[in-house]
Formats: C-alpha cells, sequence, structure tokens
C-alpha cells in the first residue's frame, strides 16, 4: 500500500492559549492537488505550515515520506524544505536587490548546486513560466502576476516533493489568476504533489480534493 508522503497524525495547535488547530489528522499522497478551504481565520494557513514543516504543532506528530518529523532538528528540517518542498505564497517574498533569475538561483545555491548549473535552470524555469526575455528585471519593474511567476519558479527550483501555495492568487486580477492556475494544473498533471490553500471557491474545484476548515477543525 503506497505511503502518503506527509501525515499528520491528532495535531493541535495553540498560539496565545487559543486553540487554532483541533486534533487533525490527515494524508496528502504524492501527485495529490489538493485545495484547503475555510473563512478567514478558520487555521486554513496553520495548517499549511505545518505540513510544509514551517511550524510545529503543539500537540500530535507529523510524518514526512514515513519518517516522525522531529521539530527540534533545525538543520534536518532546513534541509528538507529547501530540497524536497517548495513555497508559493500571497505575497511573493522575492529578494528586491536580486534580479528574476538570481532569485530563482538562491534555493539551489543553498543547496550546493554550481553557478553554472544554478543559472541554467533558473532560465529554464523562467521560460517554462513565460518570463523569457525577462530574466534581468529586478522585481519592482515586472507586474504582480509576473512576481507570483518568478516565485512558482523559485519554488520548482530543487524540484520539490510538495509544493504549498499559499492564497497563490489573492493579490491577482482575473487574467494573471488564469495564467497562475495554468501553471499549477499543468504542474499536477506532470505528477506534483500540490497543497493549495483558497478562498475562492471555484479555484479550489480544480484540485482533485478539498479540504474544507472551520474553527481549526478539518470538516
Amino acid at each position: 500500500m503506497e505511503k502518503p508522503l506527509v501525515s499528520l497524525r491528532k495535531v493541535s495547535k495553540f498560539i496565545d492559549g487559543e486553540r487554532i488547530l483541533k486534533d487533525i489528522s490527515l494524508d496528502i499522497f504524492r501527485g495529490e492537488f489538493v485545495s484547503v478551504v475555510g473563512a478567514s481565520g478558520s487555521g486554513k494557513s496553520s495548517l499549511l505550515y505545518i505540513l510544509g514543516l514551517i511550524d510545529s504543532p503543539t500537540e500530535g506528530k507529523v510524518f514526512f515520506e514515513g519518517e516522525e518529523v522531529r521539530f527540534t532538528e533545525e538543520k534536518r528540517l532546513s534541509r528538507i524544505r529547501n530540497r524536497k518542498l517548495g513555497f508559493v505564497f500571497q505575497f511573493h517574498y522575492l529578494l528586491p536587490e536580486f534580479s528574476a533569475l538570481e532569485n530563482v538561483m538562491v534555493p539551489m545555491l543553498k543547496a550546493g548546486t554550481g553557478g553554472k548549473s544554478a543559472r541554467e535552470r533558473a532560465s529554464e524555469l523562467l521560460k517554462r513560466v513565460g518570463l523569457t526575455g525577462k530574466e534581468n528585471r529586478k522585481p519592482y519593474q515586472l507586474s504582480g502576476g509576473e512576481q507570483q511567476r518568478v516565485a512558482i519558479a523559485r519554488a520548482l527550483a530543487n524540484d520539490p516533493l510538495l509544493i504549498l501555495a499559499d492564497e497563490p492568487t489573492g493579490n491577482l486580477d482575473s487574467r494573471n489568476t488564469e495564467v497562475v492556475m495554468d501553471i499549477f494544473m499543468e504542474l499536477h498533471r506532470e505528477g506534483r504533489t500540490i497543497v493549495m490553500v483558497t478562498h475562492e471557491d471555484y479555484l479550489a474545484k480544480r484540485a482533485q480534493r478539498i479540504l474544507h476548515m472551520k474553527d481549526g477543525r478539518l470538516m
């Protein structure tokens, strides 16, 4: 039987005494496209950050590739996040002093990829997301939609096992939303595993599976 890529078992999260995630058990399998929906404050992003090993649960266990994650082992966690996970946020968090190409190179250089190889792959990834000819532009020289495509290329830099997207179209107009969603759909068709938080039901329905959250619980 196939093992889940990432699993949560009876996970709860407390912040300032408030329980924002309540007893969540969940399996994400390789190749799935999962969307997470729910009202603001329902715990969607908190769930995503635990799935992405950015945040630790207060209670419960997290398993990645069948092994229990120990959140005290920061070096190992950092290596997993860098090499096996790709993140796309609503605010793209591009480094303003770096070009689009350099922003995509950063995760590869951090993982030990040589400069020439990192540059070549970054160029290929930017071409893939439709940004040929804009490799040397700084973030402020790109539109919001283009910046988000740079962020997607950066998330793909180290060929991750899992892509986590937190409201990736939240700041985009309808045309750029479709461009970004088309990229995600293509990645899914190639077998990528994607978990996407969204407040838009029509976008959530394009995923294979929808998780509904309410008051910190999976419904």
